[in-house]
């Protein structure tokens, strides 16, 4: 398996706003913000050398966490879909899918036709998921919902590698005899698995092309790191893995307006230098996020990470 991005290089993208609303992270002129806004953000990241855009999956959220969560969550698949139509080179991330909630031929077809549109552009970042009840509405096994992925992801080497009638047998699922084309433009779909739980941890090393912390700080960087390398050198796996971090938030510049004291603010040299030390810890690409009070700001925020910290960062 190649690697998605060259080895040696740290390389930077973003979860795009708009499409998951999650208190924890949306600006507040998100919730008026249109798929106008949307577009244009993306274009802006294509346009400044992001290596990728991601979005999230969640089909429905349940009363009980719409507070912190919100309800606003696009569909991944059409969201991919839509960017591929409006960029031309930056790769495509779901950050993550949560492939338990379908059948993996569905998935397989889903993503597929992604790749196929974008010229192989896609990253399938997936993940178990967290809720309940959004499980238990599709008649998804929620309880079983680390086994489900597990088995899923195999079945998905063989539903989106080259041939017109993959084959499978599992436990859960087993499927011949049934054609899919388009077949993907990659000749494999690289697999970046979500999640800093030790189920996540050993799924990412036994079956990923690469790992998406969830929420884990600089100082716990290098542990998890080093348990990646551990467990996949004991399951044998001798392909490359690539590692990714979610960094602070940024703003490039003097804000002049209150960022929040976690954001990470300044000139361009010494952003770069915060996040030089990122690849220090052993990380080959960095999600990062920006503050932002409208998207006239956001994107000149990414220009400006673009022309001015981006080419910094491998000094």
């Amino acid at each position: 398996m190649a690697r998605v991005f060259a080895e040696g290089r740290l390389v930077y993208g973003m979860q795009l706003p708009i499409q998951s609303q999650s208190t924890i992270y949306a600006e507040p002129w998100e919730a008026a913000a249109t798929a106008t806004d949307l577009a244009e953000v993306a274009r802006a990241a294509d346009r400044a050398g992001f290596g990728y855009l991601a979005t999230c999956d969640h089909v429905a959220i349940p009363r009980r966490l719409a507070g912190p969560m919100s309800t606003v969550w696009y569909d991944p698949v059409a969201t991919l879909a839509f960017l591929a139509g409006i960029t031309g080179r930056v790769r495509l991330l779901s950050h993550v899918a949560i492939l338990g909630l379908r059948h993996p031929l569905l998935s397989a077809k889903q993503y597929a036709t992604v790749d196929h549109l974008s010229g192989g552009r896609l990253i399938l970042g997936v993940g178990a998921g967290h809720v309940q009840e959004e499980f238990e509405a599709l008649g998804a096994d929620f309880a079983g919902r680390g086994a489900v992925l597990d088995e899923t992801l195999d079945a998905l080497r063989a539903a989106l590698g080259p041939e017109e009638y993959p084959e499978f047998e599992g436990e859960l699922f087993s499927f011949k005899d049934l054609g899919q084309l388009p077949r993907p433009a990659q000749a494999r779909i690289p697999v970046w698995v979500g999640g800093s739980s030790p189920a996540a941890v050993r799924r990412a090393a036994v079956r990923g092309d690469g790992w998406l912390p969830q929420g884990d700080p600089r100082d716990r960087l290098p542990a998890q790191i080093a348990r990646i390398k551990e467990l996949r050198a004991a399951a044998g796996v001798g392909d490359p893995i690539e590692f990714g971090a979610i960094t602070e938030a940024l703003y490039v510049g003097e804000p002049g307006w209150d960022t929040g004291r976690r954001t990470l603010t300044g000139k361009a040299e010494a952003l770069a230098e915060s996040l030089r030390a990122y690849k220090a810890l052993g990380v080959d690409q960095i999600q990062v996020r920006f503050r932002s009070r409208d998207r006239a700001e956001l994107t000149d925020q990414i220009t400006a990470f673009g022309a001015e910290v981006g080419p910094l960062l491998n000094d």
